[in-house]
């Protein structure tokens, strides 16, 4: 009987768990996670801070979901090292756990801010379900907000403020929101967004330091420039650290993650990885690439279970991502890799309508799209079937775009 440990119970453990099951009916099963309750869906657990979803939508699955599939779930439970040439993982209160297949999808957690005071009372990172449950309950009694972190994470904070009735100046280093992906035209709709909820954003500028009371709360953040911004909350968003200290010494190859092939497989036989923390080869991109979004994650699982239990490759990850904003009055989405692009083709149709398509050796490689996004299939379609259409663009830049318009791609 094979024995299966994945390390971590979001979506991709949680997908790889489920696809073992169905692909080894016989399999023992071992899920760990230090959390302290199961899957829920970490796309939701925004729309509770921000007071507008209760508790119980947010959690996907209970534990009976892991009994009745019988798969042992071991909350609580913090992994403290991997021996991948004994096959054991160790654990701080449950001992040894041995495995035949191991798979690590342990994702990250907030980094924080490298100044003084970043860790005071009343400064919040986003990314459990208890980070969402406290950002919600202070939320409701804040009054002045900063924000830190121009990013997809950031702007959640900026949403949060805006349901919540918290003023906010959101500190960012560039000189627009997600400088690399957007140009100033498209990055100016997402600031009037925030500015229509009551945040206001601020260019050039971060946190040098937080000064806090005598109680140790957050009073005010004081960028590089000596400006002081009252506050009485914070939210800090500007990257993850993966979680693989425990990984120290079991010769497993990281680089900002842990690297992986097409299959999810590691440098080490046996051992996989899947999810946030993965720098998994892209087929489509034709290199190494990173991807934190819920979709890809999942899929993720589902492909390295898959190779797991057919100890072959059996299948490669094959997915065009996207991520998806509709905290404002008009809705934003990313996919791809839209930081990727050697050249770029963008339009405006309106205050709230931007289009913008990132290309990489004549092929697309990502785009934003703000205010409609019904072209993002056919987009996604012409990344699966790499077709070279850079030169193209006036086509894809069409309000209504027609792929039938396009030449046909030209024998290499």
């Amino acid at each position: 009987m094979t024995q299966y440990v994945i390390i971590g119970d979001g979506i991709s453990g949680s997908s790889a768990a489920e696809t073992l099951r169905e692909e080894d009916p016989d399999a023992k099963i071992t899920v760990i996670t230090d959390e302290g309750e199961p899957l829920y869906n970490r796309i939701l657990i925004k729309e509770h801070a921000k007071g507008k979803l209760p508790e119980a939508p947010i959690s996907i699955h209970d534990e009976d979901w892991y009994e009745d599939r019988d798969i042992d779930l071991s909350l609580n439970t913090h992994v403290t090292s991997v021996d991948t040439e004994g096959k054991v993982v160790h654990t701080h209160d449950s001992g040894e756990i041995p495995y035949d297949k191991l798979l690590v999808a342990t994702g990250g957690t907030p980094t924080q801010l490298p100044v003084e005071n970043s860790d005071a009372d009343g400064i919040h990172h986003f990314w459990t379900f208890e980070d969402a449950r406290g950002i919600r309950n202070h939320a409701d009694e804040a009054d002045r907000g900063v924000i830190v972190g121009a990013g997809l994470l950031g702007i959640d904070f900026a949403a949060v403020c805006g349901a919540q009735g918290i003023e906010a100046d959101y500190l960012m280093r560039g000189d627009r929101w997600w400088r690399y992906a957007l140009s100033a035209e498209g990055a100016e709709i997402m600031h009037e967004g925030m500015r229509d909820v009551g945040v206001e954003p601020v260019f050039d500028s971060g946190v040098d330091r937080f000064e806090v009371d005598d109680d140790g709360r957050v009073t005010a953040a004081v960028d590089p420039n000596g400006d002081r911004y009252e506050c009485d909350f914070a939210g800090v968003a500007i990257g993850l650290s993966f979680n693989t200290e425990f990984l120290r010494g079991a010769g497993i190859e990281q680089d900002n993650g842990i690297v992986v092939d097409e299959y999810m497989q590691t440098n080490v036989d046996d051992v996989y990885a899947a999810g946030d923390l993965t720098q998994f080869h892209d087929v489509l991109l034709g290199e190494q690439a990173q991807n934190g979004s819920w979709g890809s994650a999942k899929e993720q699982g589902r492909v390295a279970a898959i190779n797991m239990a057919a100890d072959a490759e059996e299948e490669g990850f094959q997915w065009v991502s996207s991520y998806s904003i509709t905290h404002f009055d008009f809705p934003f989405l990313s996919f791809g890799h839209p930081t990727r692009g050697d050249e770029h083709a963008e339009r405006k149709y309106s205050d709230t309508e931007w289009r913008r398509i990132a290309f990489k050796d004549g092929k697309i490689v990502g785009g934003v799209l703000i205010g409609d996004l019904s072209p993002q299939s056919k987009f996604k379609q012409l990344m699966r079937e790499q077709r070279v259409v850079a030169d193209q663009a006036e086509v894809l830049l069409e309000q209504s775009v027609d792929l039938d318009e396009l030449a046909p791609t030209q024998e290499q």
